[in-house]
């Protein structure tokens, strides 16, 4: 079907922008039925996932922001620590951690407030990328979601983040419904990120 193919494909980057502005395109997903795949096979080793519940303020920002600043992650850099603690309270908001050897190693962030349950957050702490964990780390926190009454399951990725990283949504039964194209203020220019941050994504200043 058209819409299908269109939904599949992203729309190309403008080829000016502002200077010490970015483009980024966001890509909506949702998934309205479990996954029909049987579930991944737990990765060899002292792997655990447990939940935080709730995490501090301190531990929850030290996985944003390690698994984040390579990717531009910013806006919870930017987010009041009491209007943050806030959602983390929430019991409607679960994040799960996983850990590799008694070290966190990554998380899940499953936000239940709205009529779709949102993984708002998922992603892996630099040193365990291409370990294989993050698919199983996805497919298991897609199926807790579902597990805890989830009706509609939505995540969003954008063009900062890796590669694989719409790929790997898309094998877990997650389909594009829409994309955006964006023009948003560098992070790293009088932002809250430090200039080091998303190597692969040029400065324009």
């Amino acid at each position: 079907m058209a819409d299908e193919t269109f939904s599949l494909m992203r729309p190309a980057l403008p080829t000016a922008v502002k200077p010490g502005n970015l483009s980024v395109i966001v890509t909506y997903l949702e998934m309205t039925a479990p996954p029909s795949h049987a579930p991944l096979a737990r990765p060899k080793g002292d792997v655990a996932l447990v939940r935080a519940n709730p995490p501090n303020w301190s531990f929850y920002r030290y996985l944003y922001d390690t698994v984040g600043e390579p990717w531009l992650w910013h806006e919870r850099r930017r987010l009041p620590r009491k209007e943050l603690e806030r959602s983390l309270n929430d019991p409607r908001v679960e994040v799960w951690v996983l850990y590799v050897s008694g070290t966190p190693a990554g998380y899940a962030e499953l936000d239940r407030r709205e009529a779709a349950t949102d993984l708002a957050y998922f992603g892996m702490i630099p040193d365990f990328i291409g370990l294989k964990l993050g698919p199983w780390l996805l497919d298991t926190a897609i199926r807790l979601a579902w597990d805890g009454g989830a009706r509609k399951l939505v995540v969003n990725t954008c063009s900062f983040d890796h590669p694989k990283a719409l790929p790997l949504y898309q094998s877990m039964g997650f389909k594009p419904v829409r994309h955006v194209v964006r023009e948003i203020r560098d992070p790293r220019i009088g932002g809250p990120l430090p200039k080091s941050a998303g190597p692969h994504i040029p400065i324009i200043e």
